[in-house]
C-alpha cells in the first residue's frame, strides 16, 4: 500500500459524499429554503449577527471546529493499522459527523442561533436542557484537560518548541495591536508570519544558551503553567489574542496541510504499517482496549465530534445568509476535517512500526513489545532531541510529516525546522482551543451558578468572570496534572461522543417535527444507534478495566465518577426524549393519514 492510493481513494469518496448524500440531506430531509430569512439577517446588529459571505463563515467554522482532535486521534488510532482509521474517519465522517453538524446548525438556527442546550430545552423540555448544559460543561472541561496533554508531551524538555510557541503570543498580541491602531490587516499578516519564522530560525540558538536551559521544563511544570497561562489569556479582550492568533494559525493549517499533501505525491511514500495489528483484539501499549469501541473514542473528531456542536449553535448559525449554506458550512467543513485526519494517520502509519511505538510509548513498555526501532535515532540525531516515549500524538505527527517532506532532495538538511515549525503548529491550534474553551466554560459556569447568585449571570462582571475563570482552569488542570494521555483521552473522547450523540438525539426530534418521509429520520437514527452504544460500552469498559482498576497506570476515582455522571445524564436526556419522538411519531402518522 501507497500513501498516493490512500489519499486519491479518500478525496474521491469525500466529494462524491458530499455532492450525493450532502443535496439529499440538504434538500429533501432539512428542506432548506432561501426563500426564508436567517437569523443572521432577522437579527443582523452588527457584532453577534453578521450576514456572512459562505466562504468567509466556511473558513471561520472549519478553523473553530478542527482543532487538535484529527491530528491526534487518527496518530493515537495508528496502534491498530491503517485500515480501521481509515475506515472510521471516512465512514464516521459522512454518515455521522457531518450529517450531526448539519442537524446541530439548523437546530439552531431554527431557534434563532441559540445554544444546544437552549434549543434541547425548548425542543424536549427543562430537564433534558439542564442535563444537556451541565454535560456541555463536563465535556468542555474534559476536552480542555485532553487537549492540553497533547501540548505538554509536545514541548517536555524541548527549549526550542517552548520558546516558539511562548513567542506567538505576544507576536500574536502585536498583531492585534497593530491592526486595531491601523486596520491594515494585510501588513499585520505579513509581520506576523515574519515574526513566527524569525522565532522558529532563533531556535537553535536560543536552544543551547542558559535561556533555553531555563525553558526546558518537565511535564509537571507544564501542567501547571497551560491552566495559568488559560486563565490569563481568557480574560484578555478576544480581539487583543484569540482573534488573530485564530487567524494566523488558521492559514498554518491551511498551508501546512496542503503542503503535505503535495509532499506525499511527490514523494508517494509506502506505508509500512499492517492493514490491522495484533492490538485489535486489546492489550496496546497507547489504547488498552479493542478496536471497537476505542477506534470510534480515540478518533473522537475527524470522523463525529460532540465539540462541534458547540460551535454549530454558537457563532456560526448567527453568520450564515442563506439556509442552503448550511450544506458548505455545516456539511463540507465536516468531510474536509475527515480528510486532515486521513493525512495525520498517513504521517504516522508512513513511520516503521517499531518508530512509531517507541515514540508513543514509554520506555519500559516499549521493552514488553519485543521490537526494534529501524529509523528513529537517525530521526532523533537529525532532529536534535530524543524522541522515545513522547507520547500524545503530536510529536509523532511532527515526526511523519518531517520524514516525508526530507525525502524532497531541496529540504533534506531542514528536518530539525519542519519537526519544530509542526510542533508550534499543533501547539498553537491547541492553546487557541484551549482559550476559546476556557472562556465558553466559564460562560456555562456563569449561566449555572448564576441561578444561586444572580450577579454571576453577567458575563461582563468582572468579579464573577475572574471567578468563573479560575474555577474553570483549576477543574480542567487538575484532570491535566493528575492523568496521563491514554486515561485522558479516553475520558475525552467518550465525553465528546456522548456530548454528539446528544446532538443527534435533538436532531432526530427536529427532524421528526419537518419531515416529509418519517424514513428519512434514519439519516440521525443510524448514527445515534451506533454512537451512543459504543460511547456506554467504552465508558464501562474504561470505568471497569482503568479508572477503578488500582493496578492500571490510569486509575482515577475522578475519572470513573465523571464518567458514570455523563452516562447518567446521556441517559436521561435519551429517555426523556423518546417520549418527545413517540409523540410526534403518532403526529406524523396521523398528518399522513389526512
Amino acid at each position: 500500500m501507497n500513501a498516493v492510493s490512500i489519499v486519491i481513494a479518500a478525496i474521491c469518496i469525500l466529494v462524491i459524499a458530499y455532492r450525493l448524500y450532502g443535496t439529499f440531506f440538504a434538500t429533501k430531509v432539512l428542506k432548506l429554503d432561501d426563500s426564508l430569512a436567517t437569523p443572521a439577517k432577522e437579527l443582523e446588529d452588527g457584532k453577534d449577527y453578521v450576514p456572512t459571505n459562505r466562504w468567509v463563515a466556511f473558513g471561520h467554522h472549519f478553523a473553530a471546529i478542527a482543532a487538535a482532535g484529527p491530528l491526534v486521534g487518527p496518530i493515537l488510532a495508528a496502534q491498530f493499522g491503517y485500515l480501521p482509521g481509515l475506515l472510521w474517519l471516512l465512514i464516521g465522517a459522512v454518515i455521522g459527523g457531518a450529517v450531526h453538524d448539519a442537524v446541530v446548525l439548523f437546530a439552531s438556527m431554527r431557534k434563532k442561533g441559540k445554544s444546544l442546550s437552549e434549543v434541547a430545552k425548548e425542543e424536549l423540555g427543562p430537564v433534558a436542557g439542564f442535563c444537556t448544559g451541565l454535560a456541555m460543561l463536563f465535556i468542555i472541561t474534559i476536552t480542555m484537560a485532553g487537549l492540553s496533554m497533547v501540548v505538554i508531551h509536545a514541548l517536555e524538555h524541548n527549549p526550542w518548541g517552548t520558546f516558539a510557541v511562548g513567542s506567538t503570543i505576544p507576536i500574536a498580541m502585536a498583531v492585534g495591536l497593530y491592526y486595531k491602531l491601523t486596520g491594515n490587516l494585510k501588513s499585520a499578516s505579513a509581520v506576523g508570519f515574519i515574526l513566527i519564522m524569525i522565532a522558529i530560525f532563533a531556535g537553535p540558538y536560543i536552544q543551547d544558551s542558559a535561556f533555553g536551559e531555563w525553558l526546558s521544563f518537565d511535564p509537571k511544570t507544564l501542567a501547571i503553567l497551560l491552566p495559568v497561562y488559560a486563565f490569563f489569556a481568557a480574560a484578555l479582550p478576544v480581539w487583543l489574542l484569540l482573534a488573530p492568533r485564530d487567524y494566523l494559525s488558521s492559514f498554518m493549517k491551511i498551508g501546512v496541510f496542503i503542503a503535505l499533501i503535495i509532499g506525499v505525491f511527490i514523494v508517494n511514500p509506502d506505508i509500512p504499517f499492517p492493514a490491522v495489528t495484533s492490538f485489535i483484539h486489546g492489550g496496546g501499549p497507547i489504547m488498552a482496549g479493542p478496536v471497537w469501541p476505542f477506534i470510534s473514542i480515540t478518533i473522537a473528531c475527524g470522523a463525529i465530534s460532540g465539540f462541534h456542536a458547540f460551535v454549530g449553535s454558537g457563532t456560526t448559525p448567527k453568520m450564515l445568509e442563506r439556509w442552503s449554506d448550511i450544506k458548505v458550512v455545516g456539511f463540507g467543513a465536516m468531510l474536509l476535517e475527515s480528510l486532515v485526519g486521513v493525512m495525520a494517520l498517513i504521517a504516522a502509519v508512513a513511520l516503521q512500526p517499531a518508530d512509531y511505538f517507541a515514540i508513543n510509548s514509554t520506555p519500559e513498555v516499549f521493552k514488553t513489545l519485543g521490537m526494534q526501532v529501524v529509523h528513529l535515532p537517525e530521526l532523533s540525531q537529525t532532529i536534535g532531541l530524543n524522541l522515545e516515549g513522547r507520547t500524545g500524538g503530536a510529536v509523532t505527527l511532527a515526526v511523519g510529516m518531517t520524514y516525508i517532506f526530507t525525502k524532497i532532495k531541496w529540504f533534506s538538511d531542514l528536518a530539525p525546522y519542519f519537526f519544530q515549525f509542526v510542533i508550534m503548529f499543533e501547539a498553537v491550534f491547541i492553546l487557541t482551543a484551549i482559550d476559546a474553551g476556557t472562556r465558553v466554560a466559564r460562560y456555562l459556569i456563569q449561566d449555572f451558578l448564576g441561578d444561586f447568585y444572580k450577579p454571576l449571570k453577567r458575563v461582563d462582571w468582572m468579579p464573577g468572570a475572574i471567578f468563573a475563570s479560575a474555577l474553570s482552569c483549576f477543574m480542567w488542570g487538575y484532570l491535566l496534572y493528575s492523568g496521563d494521555i491514554g486515561s485522558i483521552w479516553a475520558l475525552f473522547g467518550v465525553s465528546n461522543q456522548l456530548m454528539a450523540s446528544i446532538g443527534l438525539i435533538v436532531g432526530t426530534t427536529v427532524i421528526l417535527k419537518i419531515v416529509d418521509r418519517r424514513l428519512y429520520v434514519l439519516t440521525c437514527l443510524i448514527p445515534l444507534a451506533y454512537l451512543y452504544v459504543t460511547v456506554n460500552y467504552a465508558g464501562y469498559w474504561m470505568i471497569k478495566n482503568v479508572y477503578l482498576n488500582s493496578a492500571a497506570s490510569g486509575y482515577s476515582l475522578l475519572n470513573a465518577i465523571l464518567s458514570i455522571i455523563m452516562l447518567i445524564l446521556g441517559l436521561v436526556i435519551l429517555v426523556t426524549a423518546f417520549s418527545k419522538w413517540k409523540a410526534l411519531w403518532q403526529k406524523t402518522e396521523l398528518d399522513l393519514a389526512v
